[in-house]
């Protein structure tokens, strides 16, 4: 049986520029073959069991040779499975996407191409320049800047600059003298704006501007980084007036969120929303457990009347355990009992239900939580928790104290840790990472285990979550409130902290 291959663009880094069709076809991958100009963020969205296979390349220094790799897809869908090749761009812009073809097609493989935006226009428009303006320029024009060992350019410099339009330069960077003196030898303005656009879409991302006749020294000075693009054209001068990705307030700033995988997405959104590059790290996995026996009993005891509160931690417990009330009943079985939450981000997990709290505590977090609700019940509650197995026991030692109060702490889901691969590396350019518990401060300590977990800024969601992270030698701000818009003005704020130090 025969597999198919997915040639996929992955656009320029922004995950956000990924295409809608890309991310289905990534989600159900079994095999990912991906470049090194993927985004990390994009990489993220990799399933978990899916096999990885780097095939990165970066100026003549081939992880993979084009060969090796077009054989890898070849092998891997003749084994019958679903191949992504994950390539940053658009596979067809000087993505080499037709060469990974041809051996496909030989060998009567099914293959379909997902295009991506390519950053020939995505970057510059991340930096206020519009590759055409009916004022400036009639045409764009794609030109790679790469050439093979031993061969002289291909390039026509001569129609280049008889053309007048934007000319963009990709892969070509180690040839911008080259390229600079090209159109200066066919008579192009030594006053021409030109400038150079080093990690576009990127928490990284910057701009070098010059002319034809002085990029070549002013990028000298400045240091420039691949991956990088040249853009050559009077629209290059609109950038200062367009400009808008650096003045968004977390423009720079890239941030690691370790929410489970299930609930990550929200707080990622409103992080990039202000502007930051967000990387997506589920340091935890919430399961049921394996042993509902407790669970159903709960249930059963719940639609007799059993229970006068049912009090909830955290949105997996609460979507775990209606999951499993609605498999064996409905929410009719709740009849009068009242529901309390721990915070906003629970309560929207109930009103996915239909349901709203009757009780939430003035700070989120379990001692307020037990203390208030204490105070709330009536002499004789009965109180049914369901909740993850290793709970915060501050809750129930408050609700303890309460007059003849009846409290029965069930387990109905665990939490899994997860290793992840070269931490280091993965932290390297990482400035806040954002914990939204306790246990995904563990988590992600258990699954970085070469990490110096001293250098990671944290950024808690409440006091209990600080604590966790300041025994492994975390810097830490604490959010004032345990919601996630109070988690991205606290990242906001932290950010500022950090520029006026370094300023």
């Amino acid at each position: 049986m025969k597999g198919k291959v997915w040639l996929v663009g992955a656009g320029p880094g922004d995950v956000g520029l990924m295409t809608l069709k890309g991310r289905e076809v990534l989600s159900q991958a079994e095999v990912v073959v991906y470049d090194a100009l993927v985004g990390d963020g994009v990489l993220g969205l990799i399933p978990e069991g899916a096999k990885r296979v780097y095939a990165g390349k970066r100026s003549g220094n081939h992880f993979l040779r084009q060969e090796e790799t077009n054989r890898v897809l070849l092998e891997e869908a003749l084994k019958g499975r679903r191949v992504v090749r994950l390539k940053g761009g658009d596979p067809f812009v000087f993505g080499r996407g037709g060469e990974e073809l041809e051996l496909l097609v030989q060998h009567g493989i099914p293959f379909e191409i997902v295009p991506g935006v390519t950053s020939a226009f995505a970057v510059p428009a991340y930096n206020g320049i519009p590759v055409t303006h009916r004022d400036f320029c009639s045409s764009v024009h794609i030109i790679t800047g790469h050439r093979r060992a031993d061969h002289s350019y291909d390039i026509d410099f001569d129609a280049l600059v008889r053309t007048r339009g934007t000319l963009i330069f990709l892969m070509g960077i180690a040839a911008l003298p080259d390229l600079m003196n090209g159109l200066l030898a066919a008579g192009m303005d030594p006053d021409m704006p030109a400038a150079v656009l080093e990690r576009g879409t990127t928490s990284k991302q910057r701009r070098v501007s010059a002319t034809v006749g002085t990029l070549e020294r002013v990028c000298s000075e400045r240091v420039i980084q691949t991956p990088a693009i040249i853009v050559v054209g009077k629209v290059c001068a609109l950038a200062d007036t367009f400009g808008w990705a650096e003045k968004r307030p977390l423009a720079g700033v890239r941030v690691l969120v370790t929410r489970p995988k299930e609930l990550v997405s929200s707080l990622a959104n409103m992080l990039r929303e202000k502007g930051a590059e967000v990387l997506e790290l589920p340091a935890i996995r919430t399961v049921p457990v394996k042993d509902m026996t407790a669970v159903d009993a709960a249930i059963e005891s719940l639609a007799k009347g059993g229970y006068d509160w049912l009090v909830f931690t955290s949105p997996s417990g609460v979507s775990i355990f209606f999951d499993r009330l609605i498999a064996l009943r409905d929410l009719r079985a709740l009849g009068g009992v009242r529901l309390a939450a721990i915070g906003q981000g629970t309560q929207k997990a109930l009103l996915k239900y239909g349901l709203r709290a009757d009780f939430l505590p003035s700070v989120y977090d379990g001692e307020t939580l037990g203390r208030e609700l204490r105070a709330s019940c009536a002499p004789g509650s009965r109180i049914l928790i369901p909740r993850a197995a290793i709970g915060n026991h501050e809750l129930i030692e408050e609700l303890e104290r309460g007059e003849n109060l009846t409290v029965t702490d069930i387990a109905t889901y665990d939490t899994e840790y997860a290793v992840t691969p070269d931490a280091e590396g993965l932290m390297a350019d990482v400035d806040f990472a954002v914990f939204t518990s306790a246990s995904t401060v563990r988590g992600f300590v258990a699954g970085t285990p070469g990490l110096d977990h001293s250098h990671v800024s944290a950024i808690c969601i409440g006091r209990q979550t600080a604590s966790e992270a300041q025994k492994r030698g975390m810097r830490t701000w604490i959010s004032e409130k345990a919601t996630l818009e109070a988690l991205v003005e606290t990242v906001e704020k932290a950010a500022r902290e950090m520029k006026n130090n370094e300023e």
